[in-house]
């Protein structure tokens, strides 16, 4: 078996049905990431504290219509994402939000992102043109990590390491539309930097905005299971 056999991909001939409610996730996720982010740009800080009070609704809300299992890789999702924010952004400063904190918004933001990572891998779009996708995918990010290894803006090894993890996770993975969906879903990739001011230490890093160091984000691995589910006396489906 060759690394190109792909074995969990779907099959070619799948029929997979389109769920309005699969779509409908996507797209409410694109619309209220843009607002939010493009809010937080110039609102001021307590404006944090709203979104995020409406984002946890929102993410409830997506949420009640999903299974159990679903449910679970979202709470795994948000708690890792969380762990991971505080330790690359207040810890370590690989990147800075505006107000040098770690928005209130960006747990369930992160919830949201996970979800529709879930939503779009089971979709009907993904499962009947997986490959398709993910050749599309696989090009248009490999250009971008070049151009960040070419330096010709600024030089971006790490994100090119994570692109080489989710290529081992998209091709052997046991979740490869999840991971697929996740990398090509809005907050997939992070572009614009800190930027660099006079000034000794940490703050000669100037936060303008709520942004991070260009690199792909990687879905959690293994936390998606290939079996559709559906919970007795429920109309709610597990299908990746």
């Amino acid at each position: 078996m060759s690394f190109f056999s792909l074995p969990h991909f779907p099959p070619v001939d799948n029929a997979a049905e389109h769920r309005r409610r699969d779509y409908q996730i996507a797209g409410f996720t694109f619309v209220t990431t843009t607002i939010c982010l493009t809010m937080d740009g110039f609102a001021p800080q307590f404006m944090q504290y709203v979104l995020a009070l409406f984002g946890w609704l929102f993410l409830f809300a997506w949420l009640r219509g999903e299974c159990k299992y679903v449910r679970t890789q979202v709470a795994v999702a948000v708690t890792f994402a969380l762990i991971g924010e505080y330790f690359a952004s207040v810890y370590m400063k690989g990147y800075i939000y505006r107000f040098g904190n770690v928005p209130a918004y960006v747990p369930a933001g992160h919830g949201l992102v996970y979800l529709t990572a879930v939503a779009l891998g089971r979709s009907g779009l993904f499962q009947r043109h997986a490959r398709r996708i993910a050749l599309f995918v696989v090009a248009a990010c490999g250009s971008w990590v070049a151009w960040g290894l070419s330096g010709y803006a600024r030089l971006d090894v790490i994100g090119a390491v994570l692109f080489v993890v989710f290529l081992g996770y998209l091709f052997k993975g046991r979740s490869p539309m999840v991971y697929l969906a996740r990398f090509s879903s809005p907050h997939g990739w992070k572009s614009s930097a800190p930027v660099p001011v006079p000034g000794p230490g940490p703050r000669s890093i100037r936060p303008r905005t709520c942004r991070k160091a260009t690199r792909p984000a990687v879905s959690l691995p293994g936390t998606a299971w290939s079996t559709r589910w559906r919970l007795p006396g429920q109309g709610r489906f597990c299908n990746f």
